[in-house]
């Protein structure tokens, strides 16, 4: 639709190459972020997943073409995904990678130590996007106000890792409107990105429309609820009308919202799966369908940020 041309320019031609024995078949439209810099609008998140595993999982992704891979230093599985990569035989500047320094690197040497690490772990030596994890300090109480005194330094952390090209991008995760404002009231850079959770039973629009408004990028995590909606059965019916699986189509809601979506799978098929929304479209009736799932009380699968100060 023309919405979507609008929101992420022409999808670009499919490509295929053979690339050790398997044919390359995707091609993920990209999405500008403020850096000037372009963001695959699909990743393969790596969450929970480590070692053999997480080395074949997006080794896989890079031969199906999938060019976006999401990680953190929290994941402890940045090693395993140098080594996909390198032996992967796609080249570093086709492939967009996020990292993020985590809860315990919070403040301005400790995050600049963390992205050296990551840099190092994941043998580059720049990350297309950076982001804080998380607005909380680890060992304090979500209540300390010491929190925003040491977020802000993070940041300032940031800003010196983007204009040392360290990071072509840099953001937040988990951030809400309270912690997205406070850091536009000292901020010499703005954030590109704030991934943060989101599915049809947290849709978060008032965040969503604050980041709108402001240039950044939303990044969906748990689009699937974790596999929590897989079962609906408004998916179910629309999964028969539309000949897509449940997953599929919510990952098509959410790129027809206009939100980066990073499926976290290890297995084969289903990493295959989560890349095939591209070639259908939900009717507007549908799309509002799936938005009135939610009703009144929304749900919450991960982490709730709303309760650092």
């Amino acid at each position: 639709s023309s919405g979507i041309n609008a929101e992420y320019g022409e999808q670009e031609e499919t490509k295929t190459i053979n690339n050790n024995n398997c044919t390359r078949m995707l091609s993920s439209p990209s999405i500008k972020l403020s850096s000037g810099n372009d963001m695959p609008v699909l990743g393969l998140g790596t969450y929970l997943a480590r070692g053999e595993e997480v080395h074949n999982a997006v080794l896989h992704a890079l031969k199906l073409g999938y060019r976006h891979i999401d990680t953190a230093s929290i994941y402890q599985n940045e090693k395993e995904i140098a080594s996909a990569i390198e032996k992967s035989g796609v080249p570093r500047e086709e492939i967009f990678i996020t990292s993020k320094a985590g809860p315990t690197q919070h403040g301005f040497d400790k995050i600049v130590a963390a992205c050296e690490e990551s840099l190092q772990n994941l043998q580059t030596d720049y990350l297309d996007l950076y982001l804080i994890h998380w607005p909380g300090v680890a060992k304090l109480q979500p209540s300390n106000p010491k929190n925003s005194e040491i977020r802000k330094t993070s940041w300032e952390a940031m800003e010196h890792l983007f204009k040392t090209k360290k990071c072509r991008s840099i953001g937040v995760s988990n951030y809400t409107i309270h912690h997205l404002e406070e850091l536009f009231q000292h901020a010499k850079v703005f954030p590109s990105v704030n991934q943060f959770e989101l599915h049809p039973l947290l849709k978060q629009n008032s965040l969503v429309e604050w980041c709108k408004s402001k240039g950044i990028v939303v990044e969906a995590y748990s689009s699937l609820g974790q596999g929590n909606l897989l079962d609906d059965p408004l998916l179910t019916k629309f999964s028969a009308k539309y000949h897509k699986t449940p997953a599929q189509i919510l990952l098509r809601w959410a790129f027809q919202k206009g939100y980066v979506v990073i499926p976290k799978s290890v297995t084969f098929a289903r990493i295959k799966e989560n890349s095939e929304f591209f070639d259908f479209e939900l009717s507007a009736e549908d799309v509002a369908l799936i938005e009135n799932m939610e009703g009144e009380k929304s749900k919450n699968f991960c982490w709730n940020p709303n309760v650092v100060v």
